[in-house]
């Protein structure tokens, strides 16, 4: 299939980023025709883990700070611990994030990788999932958490863990081959 021919999408991450979160949803777009940058704040290749062990290195592509959310359709944040609170503190990398958002694109986010969305300020009102342990975090910002293996909420797609990445890729494929939200700015 190759529903996506012609798509760009942005995949955020830096180092710690969760390995599989990265690279399944990164061979999934691909397989299904999208073109897929890694868009990071580090420069050269970043370090993967699976879970606490050191795991593959990825190379980046671009620098987020010459990136814009109008060069991607779509936008990706995997998890890890250490990759999206590195990302929420970078202010780029929020600027990049809200972006997306602004412009009502597709975005995914798996795990930790919500917590980047929180410091975006885009998740007030919006229904989603996470690694279980920022629900609180995610509901101080305003969100409807709920524990279910993918939650679609306005082209938001989100995901708990990496044992949810099957539904996780599925929907996201989804979202960003219908289009839909182009051009459906999202209410702040």
């Amino acid at each position: 299939m190759s529903h996506l021919t012609g798509k760009r999408v942005a995949i955020l991450a830096s180092d710690g980023f969760e390995e599989s979160e990265l690279l399944e949803p990164m061979r999934a777009l691909r397989e299904h025709g999208a073109e897929v940058d890694v868009v990071s704040p580090e420069s050269g290749p970043i370090q993967g883990f699976r879970h606490f062990d050191k795991g593959q290195t990825v190379r980046v592509d671009r620098d987020v700070a010459e990136a814009q959310a109008s060069d991607y359709d779509a936008l990706v944040i995997p998890g890890g611990l250490f990759n999206p609170d590195a990302l929420r503190h970078d202010e780029d990398a929020i600027r990049f994030t809200r972006g997306f958002f602004e412009a009502g694109k597709p975005v995914g986010a798996i795990c930790h990788g919500p917590w980047v969305l929180v410091d975006a300020g885009v998740v007030e009102s919006r229904e989603l999932t996470s690694v279980p342990n920022i629900h609180r975090d995610l509901e101080n910002a305003g969100a409807r958490w709920v524990d279910r293996e993918v939650v679609v909420d306005q082209g938001l797609v989100t995901s708990r863990t990496p044992k949810d990445l099957p539904a996780f890729c599925a929907r996201l494929v989804e979202e960003i081959g219908e289009g839909r939200h182009a051009g459906q700015a999202a209410s702040a």
